[in-house]
């Protein structure tokens, strides 16, 4: 019999399960996947980023704009088709216009956001208005959440109603270090971080916010070894990448599908971090230094080198081609356990997996 399961409540939030759909961009985790994953009892996920692209909104200028709309759109269509469970959006600090997607999701409707690739020093200034909206940062050591709870108590007279954390050891997408030796530091480990996180929130902080253990997470051993670490949710993206919910095109999911062990590959992403990929036919002529990259469309990063040195390539780009099924051409963001999908999945069929038949 499985072990009993944390409670977990975030804010005002509290959903039937203690699990975090993670948020993938561009658009794997869009609406569809975020309102099944919150109807099933978890707390469903739209990452901000891209969004525009995929709409009749977007003309080739209005990135920004058509991204605002779009983001409070499918936040509110999220909503509807989750039967009154909680939506999240992931906003990523590294965003150029991240305070606009922080108050087009507040605007939406939304119930959290999540936000991390930086720390969300501002998170609180950027949603007063909305305080039943929960703040949750993600963070990859004891030194990044202390930093963000003595700056929001200071400045804001609150603090984050939980904390995420995340490994490189085995997270997909960019790896939230800068190093690339970090990247396979036991430091940085969910075992090393997450008991001395939960030490410091209990006898340094003294307050009971939760924390969530991501990156490398597949099944409910996978999630009670991480409960046993003191964590009271988990957050799993690549196993929800694939999902028949899943809004990406189904030569992605595919893609993922077929990947073996051996396909997966860390590279330094155009963002100045480490970032866990497929090796498809692009990352492979950009392991070689012959990649050419489309045109940036738009300055969405604060950081870019692609953008300021015309090194690497167009992230963006790349991530729009994976997420319409171009393996020629697409960046294919993923976490290691890929290589354990070997079919699409219902939502509802993983829950039923990790937690038992729905009640």
């Amino acid at each position: 019999m499985a072990n009993p399961l944390p409670v977990l409540k975030i804010g005002k939030h509290a959903p039937r399960y203690p699990l975090i759909q993670g948020g993938m961009g561009v658009r794997i985790s869009g609406p569809s996947l975020a309102g099944a994953v919150a109807r099933a009892g978890g707390i469903g996920t739209i990452a901000s980023v891209g969004l525009a692209v995929a709409s009749d909104i977007y003309n080739g200028r209005n990135y920004f704009e058509a991204n605002q709309v779009v983001l409070r759109q499918d936040v509110a269509e999220a909503k509807k088709s989750s039967k009154g469970g909680i939506i999240a959006v992931n906003a990523m600090v590294a965003l150029t216009d991240y305070d606009l997607h922080v108050r087009s999701a507040c605007e939406g409707g939304v119930d959290m956001i999540i936000s991390g690739a930086g720390l969300p020093l501002k998170l609180p200034e950027l949603t007063t208005g909305f305080p039943d909206v929960a703040l949750v940062p993600i963070v990859s050591s004891v030194k990044a959440a202390s930093l963000i709870i003595r700056r929001w108590e200071k400045l804001y007279g609150r603090l984050p109603d939980a904390l995420v954390v995340e490994t490189p050891l085995y997270a997909g997408g960019h790896l939230g270090v800068t190093k690339m030796e970090q990247v396979f530091d036991e430091a940085y480990s969910l075992g090393s971080v997450i008991p001395e996180l939960v030490r410091y929130l209990d006898e340094e902080v003294g307050e009971d916010i939760p924390v969530i253990g991501a990156g490398g997470i597949w099944d409910r051993d996978d999630m009670d070894e991480v409960f046993a670490m003191g964590a009271r949710g988990v957050q799993m993206g690549t196993r929800f990448a694939t999902t028949a919910e899943g809004d990406a095109d189904t030569r992605f999911k595919q893609a993922l599908i077929d990947a073996g062990e051996e396909d997966v590959v860390i590279i330094k992403s155009p963002v100045g971090i480490p970032g866990r990929v497929l090796r498809s036919p692009f990352i492979e002529k950009y392991l070689e230094g012959t990649v050419e990259s489309k045109p940036c469309f738009a300055n969405c990063l604060s950081h870019c080198s692609y953008r300021t040195e015309r090194q690497a390539f167009c992230i963006a780009q790349a991530l729009v081609d994976a997420f319409r099924g171009n393996w020629e051409e697409g960046l294919f963001f993923c976490g290691s356990n890929v290589a354990k999908i070997t079919r699409v999945e219902t939502v509802e069929e993983i829950f039923a997996e990790l937690f038992g038949p729905a009640e």
